[in-house]
C-alpha cells in the first residue's frame, strides 16, 4: 500500500532523506512544519498523517496541548508517530512510538501501516452514515476504550516472563504461553491484539517465529514487542509494528499500548464493517447475530425445520454471575469461531450465548455442544479477579419438537443445566 497524503512532519529541522523517503513511498505533497507553527498547519491541511521524528529541543506543554487539540477534532482516525518527547504521551497518549534512530524505511512502514487502519475507519464511518439515513433507530458502535476490548500474548520462558504477564494482566487481557509453538495455536484459535516475547527463546527459534508473522497478513500488522536482541538476519521493516524494548515490565508495556490500542480499533471496525454488510444485524461488540438478527433467523429455521420435517437444535451457553465484560465478550467472540458455517449464534442480554444447529438431532447437537463448552473452559479469558481459574459453562439443550415455536423453543434452555466439557 503506497502512502496517502498530506502528511504534517513536524520538526525543527526537517531531514531531507525522511521527506524523500515519505514521497517516494507516494506521500503527497509532504510539508514540513516548526513546533511553533505545527498546529495551524494540521489544522489547515487535515493531513492524513504526522510524522515527529526528531527529539530536538524542549516543547513546551501548551504546544502539545494546542496539536492535540486540533487532531482531536478530525473525524478519521489520523496516525500521528513521534519520537520520545517529554511530556508528549501526556497530551497525546494515542501517540505511536518510533525510536529515535529508526530508520526512514520502519518510518514509512509503520505509517503505511496506520494509514491501513485510517482508510478502514474512513470506510465505517460513510457507510455507517448511509445506513443511519436509511435506518434511524440503526445499532450505537462500541464508543468505549479499544483497550477494554485487547488481549495480548505474553510468550516466554525466562526470568522476565512472570512479571510481563503479571504487567499485561493488569491493564490488559492476558494470554500465557511457555513455548512458541503454544503461541503459535493461540494465534491460530483466537483474537491477539499484540504480541510480548520474553527471554528464553534462541536466536534461531526467535526469528522462525518472526518470519511467520511477517508471511502471514493476518499477524503482519500485529504489534509485537521484544526482549530479546533482534536476530541480525531479520528485516524489522516486514512487521511494520515491531519493537524491540528494555526496561521493567510496567514501561514495555506501557510503551507499547498504543500500538495494541490501534490493532484493538481496527478488530472493532472490522467487526463493524461486517454489521453493515449485515445491514445491522451482526452484533459490532461480538460478530455474533444481534438478539433482533438471532430471532428473525431463527424464525425462519423452525419454519423451514417444521416444513420439510428437519432436526433442528439449540443451545444456550450460560456462565457464572458477575463474570467481567472482558471474559464475557472474549467467550462470545470465540463462540463465533467455533459455530459452524451452518449454524448461528447471539449473544443474549445477560451474557450467556444461544447457539442454533441446523439439520442437527439433539444426540449430535449435544456432542457439538460440549466440544464448544471444552474450548471455551480451556481457552477464553479468566476473570479479571481470578487469572489462574477456568470458566465452566452451563449448558442447556434442546430440539425442535413438531408443536413448538420460537417462544416455547426458547423456553426450554432459559434454565441452565451443566453439560460436561469434554
Amino acid at each position: 500500500m503506497s502512502l496517502q497524503g498530506p502528511i504534517v512532519v513536524i520538526a525543527e529541522d526537517i531531514d531531507p532523506v525522511l521527506v524523500h523517503a515519505l514521497e517516494s513511498a507516494g506521500a503527497n505533497p509532504v510539508i514540513d512544519a516548526v513546533w511553533s507553527k505545527a498546529a495551524g498547519v494540521v489544522s489547515r491541511t487535515e493531513p492524513a498523517g504526522i510524522v515527529m521524528p526528531q527529539a530536538g529541543d524542549t516543547v513546551s506543554t501548551k504546544t502539545f496541548e494546542k496539536l492535540a487539540h486540533t487532531i482531536a477534532a478530525f473525524t478519521v482516525f489520523t496516525p500521528v508517530l513521534a519520537a520520545p518527547l517529554d511530556g508528549l504521551r501526556d497530551a497525546m497518549p494515542n501517540v505511536l512510538p518510533i525510536a529515535a534512530d529508526a530508520s526512514c524505511e520502519r518510518i514509512v512502514a509503520r505509517l503505511a501501516s496506520a494509514q491501513r487502519v485510517r482508510t478502514l475507519h474512513a470506510t465505517v464511518e460513510r457507510r455507517s452514515a448511509m445506513l443511519a439515513e436509511k435506518d434511524p433507530d440503526a445499532p450505537a458502535w462500541p464508543s468505549h476504550d479499544p483497550l477494554d476490548d485487547a488481549t495480548v500474548l505474553v510468550a516466554g520462558r525466562g526470568r522476565t516472563y512472570p512479571g510481563l504477564g503479571t504487567a499485561v494482566g493488569e491493564r490488559l487481557g492476558l494470554i500465557g504461553a511457555l513455548g512458541i509453538e503454544t503461541a503459535a495455536r493461540h494465534l491460530n484459535a483466537r483474537d491477539v491484539d499484540g504480541i510480548v516475547v520474553g527471554d528464553g527463546f534462541g536466536p534461531r527459534t526467535l526469528e522462525a517465529f518472526l518470519v511467520a508473522l511477517a508471511e502471514d497478513p493476518r499477524f503482519r500488522d500485529l504489534p509485537v514487542a521484544i526482549l530479546p536482541e533482534l536476530p541480525a538476519t531479520f528485516d524489522a521493516v516486514r512487521l511494520p509494528n515491531l519493537e524491540c524494548l528494555s526496561g521493567e515490565p510496567a514501561a514495555i508495556v506501557t510503551a507499547i499500548l498504543p500500538l495494541v490500542r490501534m490493532h484493538a480499533f481496527e478488530a472493532r471496525l472490522r467487526r463493524q464493517l461486517a454489521s453493515l454488510d449485515a445491514q445491522g444485524l451482526l452484533d459490532a461488540h461480538t460478530g455474533l447475530f444481534t438478539v433482533a438478527g438471532f430471532l428473525r433467523d431463527l424464525a425462519r429455521a423452525v419454519q423451514d425445520a417444521q416444513a420439510h420435517g428437519l432436526s433442528l437444535s439449540i443451545a444456550r451457553f450460560s456462565f457464572p454471575s458477575g463474570l467481567d465484560q472482558r471474559a464475557s465478550l472474549d467467550a462470545a467472540r470465540l463462540a463465533g469461531r467455533l459455530v459452524r458455517n451452518v449454524d448461528f449464534a447471539c449473544r443474549a442480554s445477560d451474557g450467556s450465548i444461544l447457539v442454533v444447529f441446523s439439520a442437527t438431532p439433539l444426540d449430535k447437537a449435544h456432542a457439538v455442544a460440549r466440544r464448544i463448552a471444552s474450548v471455551l473452559r480451556h481457552t477464553m479469558l479468566a476473570p479479571a479477579d481470578d487469572p489462574t481459574g477456568r470458566i465452566d459453562a452451563s449448558v442447556t439443550l434442546a430440539m425442535l419438537k413438531s408443536a413448538d415455536t420460537v417462544e416455547t423453543l426458547l423456553a426450554r434452555v432459559s434454565e441452565p443445566t451443566t453439560v460436561a466439557a469434554e
